[in-house]
Order: structure tokens, then C-alpha cells, then sequence
């Protein structure tokens, strides 16, 4: 159970992955679809039962990291109900990411599951192309020696990544054109295509919606069933919200849908609520 919620909350927030372009950094990623003071809430379920609720949350000022204004994202997950008296969960992952380029300049996760515990902090160097990733060591509550990775061109994080997929213009695509990537996690930078697989029409409990649907290809493992195991889809508007992700796992069914939005800056494409 606590393998199936760590991959639950990692579907949420499954564009956390680079798209390859040859650009300097920090050149500007025109976007219009993300506010300031936003924020989605989340239902997380497996099969036909809620297991766990998560919110996305985009702080209402700008910050200044790395002399960048930045936007500051924080996401929440926890278990819910009689799962969370056999597998709790209570996970923060969090980011400052730059407001023009959106490239991430900081990241953190704080994992609480069970008895398990991770902090992280990973800061950015995009100039120098490294990443150094900090974590506390739980029996001192101190930082362990940090650890230095390879950066590649325009490197995102989970959260980075999370606002960089609603910023693309997918009119630019045809039906099943692939899009390559590279997401960095922990401790590798991981390659991946996503196909795009058109339009659809999507009904979350936050009402149904015009939605775009994409298609990750799995890498060969023991959790997903299948290489196009996931899928997830964005609301087909100007604030291209992540509304809904589905995962066929060796376990069963299980899956994320859009519960609730708050000051979204564009009016959603919803057919009815």
C-alpha cells in the first residue's frame, strides 16, 4: 500500500520531465496559463475507493531567488479515511520556479509515510549545468555532505515540470506525434517520450471538461502494466489544468481527478458542472 500511494502522488505531478530545446537559459517561455494565487485540489483513488486527497497551491506574490522572480509552488498529498490508519501519508513537495523561462531554481521534498522519512532541497545551477541535491540525515536532523549531478539544457523538476506542461501550445501537434524529454529525480535524469493522443471529453467530480489527452511511455517495470500503462489529461483551454491521470499497475486501477479549482485565470472549458 505504501509503494501504490508513493506512486499516486508522483502521478499527480507526472509532467516532471524537460522538454529538449537548444536555447541559453533563462530565455523567456511565453505563458498565459498559470496564476498567481491559484490553486487545484485533487481526489486520489484506487479503483472505485478515495484513498487520499492532494492540492496544488501557487503562492499569490512572486519571490526573488537566484536575483529571478519566481513563482513559488507547493503540493500536498495525504491518505484519507480508514487507509490512513494503516498507511499514512503526509507528503510536501515544493519548488521556486522562475516566472519567465520556468525553469526551476530550488526544489523540496518532505516525505512523511509510515514510519519513513525523506527532506530534500535540490538547487539548480543552470548556467554551470549542475544540481545539488541536500538531504537530512534523521537521526541528527542535520544536512548529510550534499551530492552534485550533470545537469542537461533546461533541466525541470517535478514542480518545474508541472508548469512547463501547461505552458505548451499543443496546436502545434498532430495525433500521436511523440515529444521527447528528460525529467531528473533523486539522482538520475531519465529519458522519456510522451505521445499525443488529440482531444477528449473528461468528467471529474470539478465538473466535465474539453479536454487534450497525453500518453507517457513507460519504461519496462514492475509497477506499470505496459508501456502506455498512463495517461493523463489537461483541460483544453489557456490554463491547460491537469485534471485527470489514470494508471493500469500490476496492483489494479488507480488514478487522480480534479476535485476543485480556485482562481484559475482563464475561464475553463468545462461543458457542465
Amino acid at each position: 500500500m505504501k509503494q501504490f500511494l508513493i506512486i499516486i502522488s508522483i502521478l499527480l505531478i507526472s509532467s516532471a520531465f524537460v522538454f529538449q530545446y537548444e536555447i541559453d537559459e533563462f530565455k523567456p517561455f511565453p505563458h498565459e496559463s498559470i496564476n498567481k494565487g491559484e490553486q487545484l485540489d485533487y481526489r486520489i483513488h484506487y479503483g472505485i475507493f478515495t484513498v487520499g486527497n492532494a492540492k496544488v497551491k501557487v503562492y499569490p506574490e512572486l519571490y526573488r531567488v537566484n536575483d529571478r522572480s519566481c513563482y513559488k509552488v507547493d503540493v500536498y498529498g495525504e491518505t484519507v479515511g480508514t487507509v490512513k490508519w494503516f498507511a499514512k501519508v503526509d507528503d510536501n513537495w515544493g519548488g521556486f520556479v522562475d516566472s519567465k523561462a520556468l525553469l526551476p531554481h530550488m526544489s523540496w521534498r518532505n516525505i512523511k509515510e509510515g514510519k519513513y522519512r525523506k527532506n530534500e532541497i535540490v538547487n539548480f545551477d543552470h548556467k554551470d549545468k549542475s544540481i545539488e541535491v541536500k538531504t537530512i540525515n534523521n537521526k541528527t536532523g542535520k544536512f548529510k555532505e550534499p551530492k552534485y549531478y550533470k545537469a542537461p539544457n533546461n533541466v525541470k523538476d517535478l514542480v518545474g515540470g508541472f508548469l512547463y506542461l501547461r505552458a505548451i501550445d499543443y496546436s502545434k501537434y498532430k495525433l500521436k506525434d511523440t515529444i521527447k524529454m528528460n525529467a531528473f529525480f533523486e539522482d538520475t535524469v531519465y529519458n522519456f517520450r510522451i505521445l499525443y493522443m488529440g482531444k477528449d471529453k473528461v468528467k471529474t467530480k470539478a465538473g466535465t471538461f474539453k479536454a487534450l489527452k497525453l500518453v507517457p511511455v513507460m519504461p519496462d517495470n514492475k509497477i506499470f502494466a505496459g508501456e502506455n500503462s498512463v495517461t493523463l489529461w489537461l483541460s483544453d483551454d489557456e490554463n491547460k489544468i491537469p485534471i485527470k491521470a489514470e494508471a493500469n499497475m500490476f496492483i489494479g486501477k488507480a488514478g487522480v481527478e480534479l476535485n476543485g479549482f480556485k482562481n484559475v485565470k482563464h475561464e475553463p472549458s468545462l461543458v457542465n458542472r
